[in-house]
């Protein structure tokens, strides 16, 4: 929801000696576009197809018929998956990592594309600020990782790579499993998801806090240099935000990397 939507649905202004209509989990809240039977379809559900789709259709663009002198797409997309093929598969897993480049370069540029919605015109919203897409994002990686690990060491050497650790003392071993258990399990998955989800959402709130506050204080008198303050906060907090965003889907994908590792290695 955008911060002039924001203060219009409010019929809100200072000359109209009003409170200022401070977003919160309003600006979160869409109407169904269509339903179909029960379902119904939002903002953030169409977003995210479209993020899906430009994600497929560039890659499949740039690479089906690749040619060895690369055009344009081709390029573009070449460094794109060498990016995540050089800076994270590899330099993480190692020579390992090669096969798992494509699953990595997928969500890298998913998580990436759905951030950088914030800041599209029109479009002005991340599906990754709701939660429900960083937990299921979180729960494809985790799922991956329990595969990974019980296919590699079988179910035995599963548990072990999950909750042991060798060489401990015998009265510190029921403790350290639990732990182990705890961390690998049920705080690996849930942490993977809120960290995407906090940034995207305390992001997304401050672009909409600052852009409702400069409509909201633009007025023909002094007020009107403390709209332009907000507005440049706004635009700061706007292209801070751009940094965020790659960053975030960097972080969500290295972290993916890091436990596909360990699913790999052997336990402790």
């Amino acid at each position: 929801m955008s911060a002039h939507t924001l203060l219009a649905e409010a019929g809100c202004h200072i000359q109209h000696d009003c409170a200022f209509p401070a977003p919160g989990l309003n600006s979160f809240d869409f109407k169904p576009i269509f339903s179909v039977g029960s379902f119904d379809f939002t903002k953030p559900m169409l977003l995210a197809v479209i993020c899906m789709l430009l994600v497929v259709g560039f890659f499949w663009a740039a690479f089906s018929r690749p040619k060895l002198v690369p055009g344009k797409l081709q390029l573009v997309g070449e460094v794109g998956y060498n990016f995540v093929a050089r800076s994270i598969a590899r330099e993480v897993i190692g020579k390992k990592g090669d096969k798992y480049v494509p699953f990595l370069t997928s969500i890298f540029f998913f998580v990436w594309i759905m951030n950088l919605m914030s800041i599209i015109p029109v479009a002005q919203f991340p599906s990754t600020s709701r939660f429900a897409y960083p937990v299921a994002l979180a729960a494809l990686v985790f799922i991956t990782y329990m595969f990974l690990t019980f296919k590699t060491h079988g179910f035995g050497g599963g548990v072990k790579n999950l909750v042991w650790i060798d060489g401990l003392p015998k009265l510190l071993v029921p403790l350290i499993v639990v732990l182990e258990f705890f961390t690998n399990v049920i705080l690996r998955p849930f942490t993977l998801a809120v960290r995407l989800w906090a940034n995207m959402f305390a992001g997304h709130l401050l672009i909409v806090m600052f852009s409702a506050a400069s409509w909201y204080l633009l007025t023909p008198s002094l007020l009107t240099a403390v709209a332009g303050g907000s507005f440049l906060l706004a635009i700061a907090m706007t292209l801070l935000e751009v940094l965020i965003q790659f960053l975030q889907a960097y972080i969500f994908t290295l972290l993916a990397s890091i436990y596909i590792s360990g699913a790999l290695e052997e336990g402790h």
